[in-house]
């Protein structure tokens, strides 16, 4: 088929006005102006109208396990409250809840133009249950050990049969290490192992509040004594913070996707530019809970590469990448909309160590695609994705129409 639009906003060179991208089997062959595109190729035309044609968004960091708990917890007076509100609510909840909140977040996030989303999840075991995903999903295994040994290698060969039996499934499989104050040194040392065998992407919490910082950095504090009380074994406190001790151990690297990073000292800028591990900053969670202000411009200075995603509705409103678009413009006017644009598109991609194929409208990538309405100069089409706030009313993924 041959798509046309007002313009194309690629995320691989300029806008297109009146353009057009030729696809066949769920890849992007061609995209050029319409003109150019019809002499080359053959097959049906869809015209779009007065539309910006763009890539699908990347959420790059989402627990779609808690979409029920929206509105279910007041912002709390410390992040370790937060923490023992959401471990009671966890407890309330059983499989077809989970299901079901599975299910809701992933209409939640084809409604705002997500068709690729970092999934955390907490209950794999509900996997075998689940339809294929309506939109291309990495599901990250939430792995913690506080308590008992996770039988890491099992699960990871258990994945892989999971997802060779389902070929219909879009995207892959990952780890996620919990956090440095739930996961092992020996668990990272597991999934780095597993990671260099498998190819497969690892993510983490990490440097998330204060409560974090010093436990590590000085042994104290609400989330020490709350992780004491839980028999976890507190001998790595009070000497180095948890992202220095991690990168300096060799157990996050390059290829680590880190979510949060709002807790850093002057070693760990240097530590992060040295390592240039992937970050994902969550604007609107981060007002939730009152972090300090996210380091976004000195991290990107350094050249760091920064994505966005929307956490859990246990700390949000909604799973709506243009929302937390938004709040990033507000909180760094200084960005160009075009490298707002970037982190939910070609900067996850990048994260995901798929630039060639996601985030982005250019040969060989997989047609994953959605349209904001635009009939206005090519100038200002950034800066009208950008501040879209209205659902999406067509998307396409690998190239599927699915909205």
């Amino acid at each position: 088929m041959i798509l046309r639009a007002r313009i194309v906003v690629t995320m691989d060179g300029p806008p297109i006005e009146n353009g057009a991208v030729a696809i066949n089997n769920g890849e992007i062959y061609a995209v050029a102006d319409f003109d150019h595109v019809q002499r080359l190729y053959t097959g049906r035309i869809i015209d779009l109208g007065e539309q910006a044609l763009l890539p699908g968004l990347i959420n790059a960091h989402c627990h779609l396990d808690y979409t029920m708990m929206r509105n279910a917890i007041c912002p709390q007076q410390s992040f370790t409250q937060w923490i023992a509100r959401i471990n009671a609510l966890k407890r309330s909840l059983d499989e077809d809840d989970y299901l079901r909140a599975i299910a809701l977040g992933f209409d939640e996030l084809k409604k705002w133009g997500t068709t690729t989303v970092l999934n955390i999840e907490a209950f794999p075991e509900l996997m075998v249950r689940m339809p294929a995903p309506p939109i291309r999903t990495w599901w990250f295994y939430e792995m913690i050990d506080v308590r008992q040994r996770i039988a890491t290698e099992e699960f990871v060969a258990g994945a892989f049969v999971f997802f060779k039996e389902r070929p219909d499934w879009r995207g892959g499989f990952g780890l996620n290490p919990h956090a440095p104050y739930t996961a092992s040194d020996e668990l990272y040392r597991l999934v780095n192992e597993c990671a260099r065998i498998t190819g497969m992407p690892l993510t983490t919490h990490i440097a998330e509040s204060v409560e974090e910082d010093a436990m590590f950095r000085h042994g104290r504090g609400e989330l020490y004594e709350f992780m004491r009380g839980l028999g976890r074994k507190m001998d790595d406190c009070g000497k180095r913070p948890s992202l220095a001790r991690l990168i300096e151990n060799g157990l996050v690297h390059e290829d680590w996707i880190v979510a949060h990073v709002n807790e850093l000292d002057e070693h760990e800028f240097a530590l992060l530019k040295n390592n240039s591990l992937h970050i994902v900053h969550c604007p609107r969670s981060h007002r939730y809970f009152s972090h300090r202000p996210f380091q976004f411009q000195r991290l990107h200075e350094a050249g760091i590469n920064i994505s966005l995603g929307t956490d859990s509705l246990a700390s949000n409103d909604s799973l709506n990448l243009f929302a937390e678009m938004q709040m990033l413009q507000t909180r760094e006017p200084w960005l160009r909309p075009e490298q707002i644009l970037r982190t939910v598109t070609t900067n996850p991609a990048r994260a995901l160590r798929r630039s060639n194929e996601l985030g982005k409208i250019a040969p060989g990538a997989r047609a994953d695609l959605i349209c904001v309405p635009f009939a206005g100069d090519v100038v200002n089409v950034l800066d009208a994705v950008v501040n879209h706030e209205e659902p999406i009313r067509w998307m396409m993924v690998d190239g599927e129409r699915a909205a």
